[in-house]
Parts: C-alpha cells; sequence; structure tokens
C-alpha cells in the first residue's frame, strides 16, 4: 500500500529472506535500498519520476547520507517505509526518510542531500520551481544530525583493488548509490554490525574501472574511502 499525506510518501512491506543475513535480519544495503526506492516511489507519483527527468535531461544525484538504525527488522517483520523533502535551497535539496515497524515504532531514519544536474550542460543547476513544487516539504526528523564532512583518519591500509562490474550500474549508467556501501563493508574482513553509516559521494564510477580501497579503523568507528587508481575517492564511507 501507498500513501502521500502532508507532502510525505510511505508504502507498506514485509521483509523478504532475499533482504536478510546470516543474523535473520535485514541488511544494512537492504535498508539503504527501501529508503532509495521510496524516492523513487515518491517522484514518480509526483510526476517527476525516471522518464520526465530523462525527456528534461534533468537529474537529483544523490550527495551524501546520514543513515542511523535503532533495530534491523526481522524476516517476515511488516514495515513501513517513508520520504519527504525538507528544504529546497539554491542546487540542493534536502530529504529525509523513516522506517517503522508493525507498531508504528520508528526502527531507521535517513537524512540525505541531493544536487540538481542540468545532464545537457553537464553540471548543476538551479531547480525552477516545476521540479520542486510538486513535493512540498515538511518538518524535519528529530535525529542526531551530523555534518557532511567526514574526517579523514591520518593512517590507511589499502584493501584489494577491483572492477565496477555490470550489476553495480543504474540507469544513469554510474555505479548505484547503495551499491558503494555494499563494496565498502566488503573490503571490510570480519563481521560489523552498523548503527550509523554516513556517504559522501564525490564522483561517479562507471563500468570497468577499477576501485581501490583506503581503509581505516579507529575505536569508534570505521572509514572506507572507495578510489580510483590515481587515489582520488569516489565515496567516503564512514561506518560506526
Amino acid at each position: 500500500m501507498a500513501d502521500v499525506k502532508e507532502n510525505r510518501f510511505e508504502f507498506d512491506a514485509r521483509v523478504r529472506y532475499s533482504e536478510i543475513d546470516h543474523r535473520g535480519t535485514m541488511t544494512l544495503p537492504a535498508l539503504i535500498n527501501y529508503f532509495q526506492d521510496c524516492s523513487t516511489f515518491h517522484s514518480e507519483t509526483a510526476g517527476l519520476g525516471m522518464n520526465r527527468l530523462r525527456q528534461d535531461k534533468k537529474a537529483w544525484v544523490l550527495s551524501y547520507w546520514q543513515i542511523i538504525v535503532e533495530r534491523y527488522p526481522e524476516l517476515c517483520e511488516k514495515i513501513t517505509v517513508g520520504t519527504f523533502a525538507t528544504e529546497f535551497k539554491g542546487l540542493y535539496g534536502t530529504r529525509n526518510f523513516y522506517m517503522n515497524d508493525g507498531a508504528g515504532n520508528r526502527i531507521a531514519c535517513a537524512n540525505s542531500i541531493w544536487v540538481f544536474m542540468d545532464l545537457e550542460k553537464g553540471r548543476p543547476a538551479r531547480p525552477t520551481p516545476e521540479y520542486i513544487d510538486p513535493y512540498g516539504t515538511g518538518t524535519p526528523i528529530d535525529m542526531p544530525y551530523e555534518g557532511r564532512k567526514i574526517e579523514l583518519p591520518a593512517e590507511r591500509e589499502a584493501g584489494e583493488p577491483f572492477p565496477v562490474r555490470k550489476y553495480h550500474i543504474d540507469t544513469n549508467e554510474h555505479v548505484n548509490n547503495c551499491q558503494y556501501v555494499q563494496m565498502a563493508l566488503e573490503a571490510l574482513s570480519g563481521d560489523i554490525k552498523v548503527r550509523q553509516a554516513r556517504v559522501d559521494y564525490k564522483k561517479s564510477a562507471v563500468f570497468g574501472e577499477i576501485i581501490c580501497p583506503e581503509i581505516s579503523r579507529e575505536k569508534d568507528r570505521t572509514v572506507v574511502e572507495l578510489c580510483d587508481r590515481e587515489g582520488k575517492p569516489y565515496a567516503v564511507i564512514e561506518l560506526k
């Protein structure tokens, strides 16, 4: 079921077997995909979906995530996923997300920053009212907001380089936003249960490029930089 109310878009779902890990609970990438899909559904419902923006040669490109997980839902558990825009300013838009359990308790939430792109000119552009008014805005979620800049540790160790594969690519012919988080998790040895993830997207990786992870482990966080061969980052991922 989908629902649009007070400038919010919501849909109900049930945790699938394909979305869980060895613990029997939803993985972080699966949770992120729910949020990503929810914003896509919202845009389609608002008349600003994939085909419309492609026709206009425009796009909203994700620039930053902050995701907080209170609890990962279990197999077959009923959930509600929602999203709404919180502000449009200059070239940017901000959007909140939330996931509630069947009793209406919030189990995860996120803040995100998006930049509006003119694909014909290949650069950011200020969106006109037709691209923002259909969304409206809502009051930001009560959560501990962190700044966008992720402090890079001084000491890092090189991970095993790997190529961008076909399954990493989305309709924009770039690596999908969630895939960077999956890459970061796979670059780490051992098991990690993430309570907060922040992702700063720097540039888009495309099929065939080689990604070189740089890994830093500190007492309360792990930082993974996914870089090109010259050491310039595609994305910086902080996991706590």
